[in-house]
């Protein structure tokens, strides 16, 4: 929708009616899944992320309406465009809008604007606030409509991020008349979409196969109500979802056509961490065919985007991606490394699921793993996972609590077979040559193989290191990124040792 057919609608309006009409047509075309169209409506109300809404000689109850269609776009549109503070403005924005209808005793419309402030807590990965704002919320929510629709999905989701799937598929299935019933597509196609999420992972750690079969009778609803929405993101989501299905079944050459077309969809609309979903769910079917290369180009390549957007949760999962795709290549050190900054990202938000989950991947992917390494990642996994379900989980940290027990008595075998009055000369040179090596691989593989920032994180110059790697420890030569070309001086003081003091 262009802005200016907008004005030749609205110019016969006073200012309070032009405002809720753009209002509307703003959230209309954001469950079309045109977010500058959106933003366009707003015309001088709200221009763009960040700017404070235009709300003087409105009406309060008309100025409550901007600030929280403005809030509202402003979690989308962020989250789009990788605008890390988006969720927090939208907060403010929101919370705004809340207090003028708490001030009039309006609970019913401050129900339905909490039910969006917990959607930008969910977006941060703060699942327990989201989860208990959208209780309350149902609490006054409780006619049947496209709000208490709106509300009961998104708690549906919330327990599906938490890994809580009994509990969200039965939200969904209880009130599967009410979202028969209500007349707004893009929310059909989200409720017919979530089933089918859920549906898939509780056929995943189930074993139950016919789970499958409906997941993709649900997908093909989700689509077919998403087409009534003309949202090109959310069939996006569909295809991507449905491709995971599909690797989930070995399907690899199926789930590579979906997640190309899913990925077609995204470029079209210009949704970077959209694409970057869908790059995470391939580099996963690049795993399952072991194509390494392709998976961890493309891992490395979803974890760049989402570092910039804001969105941790997602961040968690594709940096554990990249970690199986950098363990399996056996570089060891990146991936250890890149395993615990997705332990870290996941605890810092407090998404304790997220975070069990990638220490329970570390010791399976790593057979490397010191014992103390080993035995402090399952004792936190097993306790961020007591809560989740499923035997498949259950199976999993079985097989790893075998695997660390193995590990401990290796090493207490080792002990008890050295002896410790042995006269056995000591290589001092060789043990610092070790020393070092482990030093330079570690720096390396946090600095993703980049020698300048491998250099400052070891207080040394970048010559120097590259002297000490190319002289001493040829071996870590493919540790390190490529060499770029030089003019023949920079090469010469590239390789020439360092001074003598």
């Amino acid at each position: 929708m262009k802005i200016t057919s907008l004005k030749l609608r609205t110019s016969h309006h006073t200012p309070n009616e032009d405002a809720l009409l753009r209002c509307q047509i703003a959230l209309e075309l954001k469950d079309k899944g045109d977010y500058e169209g959106a933003r366009e409506a707003m015309g001088h109300l709200w221009e763009r992320v960040g700017d404070r809404p235009n709300i003087e000689g409105l009406y309060p109850s008309v100025g409550s309406e901007v600030l929280l269609c403005s809030g509202i776009l402003t979690r989308w549109i962020g989250s789009r465009n990788q605008i890390k503070e988006a969720q927090e403005l939208a907060k403010n924005l929101i919370t705004e809008s809340i207090s003028y209808y708490e001030s009039i005793g309006d609970t019913k419309k401050v129900a339905a604007a909490r039910v969006e402030l917990a959607c930008c807590y969910w977006r941060q990965g703060q699942l327990d606030e989201s989860r208990v704002i959208l209780k309350e919320a149902l609490l006054i929510l409780t006619t049947e409509g496209n709000t208490r629709a709106k509300a009961l999905l998104r708690l549906a989701i919330v327990e599906w991020s938490d890994s809580r799937l009994a509990e969200a598929l039965g939200i969904l299935t209880k009130n599967a008349m009410l979202f028969n019933k209500i007349s707004n597509h893009a929310t059909k196609g989200a409720f017919h979409s979530q089933l089918a999420n859920i549906l898939t992972n509780l056929a995943t750690a189930k074993g139950k196969k016919h789970y499958f079969q409906q997941a993709i009778s649900e997908y093909k609803k989700a689509d077919d109500q998403f087409k009534l929405a003309h949202n090109r993101v959310f069939r996006g989501d569909v295809k991507n979802n449905l491709g995971f299905l599909l690797y989930t079944l070995s399907r690899f050459n199926e789930a590579h056509k979906y997640l190309e077309h899913a990925r077609r969809l995204r470029v079209t609309v210009r949704d970077k961490v959209g694409i970057a979903q869908i790059d995470d769910t391939r580099a996963q079917v690049f795993i399952a065919q072991n194509k390494l290369k392709d998976a961890e180009a493309v891992a490395k390549g979803a974890v760049r985007v989402l570092e910039r957007s804001g969105h941790q949760c997602l961040l968690a999962d594709a940096l554990v991606t990249h970690g199986i795709a950098l363990a399996r290549m056996k570089q060891v050190e990146r991936a250890q490394f890149t395993f615990h900054k997705a332990i870290d990202v996941a605890h810092q938000v407090g998404a304790l699921n997220k975070a069990g989950l990638a220490a329970l991947t570390m010791i399976e992917e790593l057979d490397e793993l010191s014992p103390d390494a080993a035995f402090a990642a399952y004792d936190r996994a097993s306790e961020w996972l007591a809560k989740s379900q499923g035997p498949d989980l259950l199976m999993r940290l079985n097989a790893c609590a075998r695997k660390v027990l193995s590990r401990l008595r290796a090493e207490l075998a080792a002990e008890d077979d050295a002896d410790p009055l042995s006269n056995q000369p000591c290589d001092l040179h060789s043990k610092v040559l070790q020393f070092e090596a482990s030093l330079i691989r570690q720096a390396l593989a946090q600095a993703n193989g980049s020698v300048t920032r491998a250099a400052a994180l070891l207080d040394m110059s970048y010559q120097g290191l590259a002297y000490v790697i190319g002289s001493r420890h040829k071996d870590l030569l493919k540790e390190r990124s490529p060499v770029r070309r030089r003019s023949r001086r920079s090469r010469e003081v590239e390789v020439a040792p360092p001074p003598e003091d």
